[in-house]
Parts: C-alpha cells; structure tokens; sequence
C-alpha cells in the first residue's frame, strides 16, 4: 500500500475532513490516506501574512507527524497557494504535490484558462504563483469573489448561484479561455454540478491535483 498524506497549512480540521472524503471517493486501490492540519496560524488563509505562517505551519505539521508515523509515499499540500511548497520538497524523498500547481498545469491542457476563486487578496498571490512556477502562459487571469473559500463550503446552495456568476465573469473578462479552474481547497466538489451550465469546462481544483498524485510512480527500492 501506498500512503498519501494531506497536509492543509490551516489550523480547520474541515477542511482537512473536506480533502480527506474527496481523496477516498476517488483513490484507487493501493493508496491509503492521512491527513493532518496546521498547529497554528489562521483558521482560512486569506492574504500575505496568513499565507506566510502558513508555509511555517504547514512545515511544522509534516514533521510532527513525520515523526509520530513515519513518512508518506507522497504529500498534498492542500492549499490553492501552495504556502511552504519548495521548502516542503526539501524535508522529504517523497514527491511533492502542490495544490495550485499540479492544477494549473492539468488546466493549461486545456489551453487558455481562467481561476475564480475566494477572497480578494489571492488574484496577485495567485498570479504572482503562476509566474513563479512557469505557469502563466495560460492562464488568462484569476476572477474573484468576496466570500472566502471557507464561508463558500459552508453555504454549498449560495456558493453554487455565487460561483456560476463569477465563471460567467471570467468568461466575459476573458472569452479567449478555454476553461474556468475553480481555486481552493474549501471548493473540492463544487464545479461538478456547474457541468453543463457554461459553454467551457469547469475544472475542479482538488480533483485535478489527486488525478496527478495517482499517476506518480512507484518509488524504486533504496
């Protein structure tokens, strides 16, 4: 068996729950899950300062439970900002899988491409990610909403009428793209019922990234 381990750089044990379901809906045979959360820092990272605690955090947390359980076979780090990432590979042999990341490259396969997301503050965050990364060629933009991804999960019914018109606004911002990425660990499950209702694919955030730790390799013997 191979063990996949979550690690949500916010102190929410739902959020952790939410990753946690959708990761066992979807995992194939042979992959077990863990999942842990931050010690400290913000309960919903909403801007530069919880991002920055949160990279701390989310180090904090993987070794501690490291350290109590052993190292995984891979690590999600469940945050559609990827706060630690880099420094997270370099605590581990295991392979790395960064939320926004490998999200963003399986939506660059759909050629242009537009993020909506929660809260203000992440548009710069997450286009200054994508320029880092290597990733920006297609993305189009990042569209935002005021509510946070937190308060979106907790009201699924408003989040779905709020999340159908900020697709509608990206598109209408950027009718080159190809697809609307929805962004954030709190939105795992929320583009399947938007099939359909838009003329483009809404691509689900968390769905992508367990797509890509599903297809990792077996790790050679040491």
């Amino acid at each position: 068996m191979r063990t996949l381990l979550i690690v949500n750089p916010n102190t929410s044990a739902e959020v952790t729950a939410r990753l946690l379901a959708h990761a066992s809906a979807q995992a194939p045979a042979g992959w077990t899950l863990q999942g842990v959360q931050a010690r400290f820092g913000a309960r919903y990272i909403s801007g530069e300062l919880a991002a920055a605690v949160a990279a701390h955090a989310a180090l904090d947390a993987f070794a501690h439970h490291a350290a109590a359980h052993g190292e995984p076979d891979a690590v999600l780090l469940g945050c559609f900002g990827d706060p630690g990432l880099l420094a997270l590979r370099a605590c581990t042999r295991a392979p790395v899988l960064g939320l926004a990341e490998a999200a963003m490259r399986a939506a660059g396969r759909h050629g242009r491409y537009a993020i909506v997301t929660g809260g203000a503050a992440w548009a710069p965050m997450l286009e200054r990610l994508a320029r880092a990364l290597q990733l920006d060629r297609e993305l189009c933009g990042v569209h935002t909403v005021p509510r946070s991804g937190g308060e979106l999960a907790a009201d699924p019914a408003g989040a779905q009428l709020l999340l159908r018109q900020a697709c509608e606004g990206a598109l209408a911002r950027w009718p080159d793209a190809r697809a609307v990425l929805l962004g954030g660990a709190g939105l795992a499950g929320m583009a399947a019922p938007l099939a359909g209702l838009l003329p483009v694919p809404v691509l689900d955030n968390v769905s992508l990234a367990l797509d890509a730790v599903w297809s990792l390799p077996v790790a050679a013997a040491p």
